[in-house]
């Protein structure tokens, strides 16, 4: 039994290794092969074949996760309340809905970018348009949001509910000062993952916002095409010529994340503890 023990702990000690390795790893070549090439020529306001400015690909990005957060976050979280706190849980509705969006959260990103061009694009007319890849990724991480908001609603505990019914509070007080907060770096945890697939999203882009390397004067219709941070960084690392500058954006990229990822995190605490204080 012992010598069990000592095996599953052993193995639990080496994955975490590689794990921690890989990400170091990753971390480590994108920084050195990045940061030698970094310069303010690709910071200018306005891209030139010359300078090859990332900064039209830095607002575009940002845009896009507005556009799409302020889509896909109402809907996933409302969802997720009903499913959790409504919802009968034996119900097949409920268990289909779970497998659906399930099933959703596994579907590649190219297919969702094939329906957002069919259907923004071309059906709508929206052309390559900034709405239209916000939209696209707000269909994507939808599932994603809705369920790791769902799991973290179930993983409030009863007791606490109670407590607030037996305070007199109604349902939806009970929800919107009990529940959601205890869950709120569960349901924020979702959001930073679908933030993180967005800004590293380029498929589903490809076909839907375009690769023009400007900031767009409007978000749908004529001249509202763009590319975001991944794509720009894809289409100088295709393109052959500008690999350094490709690795550049890769830095800033990851950047972004961890910044996103950090003021998120400082977020989810300050929210559920001011809003229990109350």
């Amino acid at each position: 039994m012992k010598t069990k023990s000592k095996i599953v702990k052993g193995l639990v000690y080496l994955f975490t290794g590689i794990t921690f390795f890989s990400l170091f790893f990753i971390i480590a070549f994108i920084l050195i092969k990045g940061v030698p090439h970094l310069n303010l020529g690709l910071f200018q306001w306005k891209y030139t074949s010359e300078n090859l400015s990332m900064m039209p690909a830095i607002i575009n990005t940002l845009i896009m996760i507005v556009l799409a957060l302020i889509i896909s976050v109402p809907l996933g979280i409302l969802t997720a309340v009903y499913l959790s706190e409504y919802a009968n849980q034996k119900s097949k509705i409920v268990n289909l809905v779970r497998i659906t969006a399930d099933t959703l959260s596994g579907i590649p990103s190219i297919v969702y970018g094939l329906f957002g061009m069919l259907f923004f694009v071309i059906y709508l007319k929206w052309n390559m348009s900034i709405l239209a890849g916000s939209m696209t990724v707000a269909i994507m991480i939808l599932p994603l949001i809705m369920r790791s908001t769902e799991e973290a609603l179930l993983a409030v505990p009863q007791p606490l509910r109670d407590a607030s019914f037996g305070l007199g509070a109604g349902r939806v007080r009970t929800i919107l000062k009990i529940v959601i907060p205890s869950a709120m770096p569960g349901i924020l945890a979702g959001v930073i993952l679908g933030i993180g697939r967005i800004i590293g999203e380029t498929a589903a882009l490809l076909y839907t916002s375009g690769t023009v390397a400007e900031v767009p004067s409007r978000i749908v219709g004529e001249a509202s095409g763009g590319r975001t941070l991944a794509l720009h960084m894809y289409a100088l690392s295709s393109e052959g010529l500008n690999v350094n500058q490709a690795y550049a954006t890769g830095v800033v990229l990851l950047i972004v994340i961890l910044a996103i990822n950090f003021i998120s995190t400082k977020l989810a605490k300050k929210l559920g503890k001011d809003t229990i204080d109350e």
